[in-house]
């Protein structure tokens, strides 16, 4: 069985169909599906009882201020029940059927976390454009490229690689990113599933999109990245902690990442604060100086 979760904070537009999307045409017997209200200001909380009415089923959570995509997220998931979770974010919108085939295809390639291949981007004019993944993804390629699952964070995986990752990285406004990053940093299995795709919606002013315009993207990565700094190549961490530091994210593509040849293994969640303690005290003035530069998350 799945738990289904959708983090929100107001979208009370959008809300009805990512729901219908789920409960219309993927939701079976057995499964939840859980809506954390993140302190909206909207009608978000009003709309929300109106589903529960259409759809019993649904367990809403409310957070009384608003907390971050990230907490929200992991607030879902320490309410689910089940061992497979799938996370929708409350704009976009699954096509009927497609959650069935994503989970079989999880069981049949041993699958730790299990992606659609095609974001098929729309706005209130149809169809603009569509976003694709390569089949299987590595540490390497979260090193690389952009073009990862955790961009969009819309995907399936196991409650198990959530704890074992560290879930999501709160106070970053990357965290879909940092959590795939984390998933991958952890060794669990990325599989990413031929022809499909599910609808992600593009043009409205979205979290992303409010976040993105400050020009703090690499920097919020660089955030989520520095527990990890022994494990890249020392002449990359110089660029990303030098002169790459506001720019290194965006230009993956041109300046990948490399790992050290000989490569530590990371089993688990890295705790940033207790390692640059314990063993990065030189790093940790760094990581105090990003974080304010960088500023606190606005949701």
């Amino acid at each position: 069985m799945i738990s289904f979760f959708i983090p929100v904070y107001n979208y009370e537009k959008y809300i009805k169909e990512s729901v219908a999307s789920i409960m219309d045409g993927n939701f079976e017997d057995g499964d939840e599906l859980i809506i954390v209200n993140d302190g909206s200001t909207d009608n978000t909380a009003q709309t929300l009882e109106e589903l529960k009415v259409k759809y019993p089923e649904i367990k809403i959570v409310t957070h009384n201020e608003n907390k971050g995509g990230a907490v929200a997220r992991n607030t879902a998931i320490k309410n689910a029940k089940h061992e497979t979770l799938f996370c929708l974010d409350a704009d976009n919108v699954l096509v009927s059927g497609s959650i069935k085939k994503l989970k079989q295809f999880m069981v049949d390639s041993g699958a730790d976390v299990a992606s659609f291949q095609e974001l098929h981007y729309f706005n209130k004019e149809g169809f603009t454009g569509k976003r694709r993944f390569k089949e299987e993804i590595t540490l390497k390629d979260y090193l690389c490229t952009t073009e990862v699952p955790g961009v969009s964070g819309n995907y399936m995986f196991t409650k198990s690689s959530w704890s074992k990752a560290g879930g999501y990285p709160e106070g970053n406004w990357l965290d879909t990113w940092g959590f795939g990053f984390r998933q991958a940093m952890a060794g669990f299995k990325i599989m990413v599933m031929p022809n499909s795709f599910y609808y992600h919606r593009h043009g409205h002013n979205s979290y992303w999109k409010r976040e993105y315009k400050k020009g703090k993207v690499s920097l919020e990565a660089l955030k989520i990245l520095i527990p990890f700094l022994d494990l890249i190549d020392r002449r990359d961490v110089n660029y990303i902690m030098g002169k790459g530091r506001y720019v290194w994210f965006e230009k993956l593509e041109k300046h990948p990442l490399k790992l050290c040849k000989r490569k530590k293994k990371i089993k688990g969640y890295v705790d940033t604060k207790e390692l640059l303690k314990k063993k990065y005290p030189f790093l940790a003035n760094v990581y105090r100086k990003i974080r304010k530069i960088a500023g606190k998350q606005n949701v």
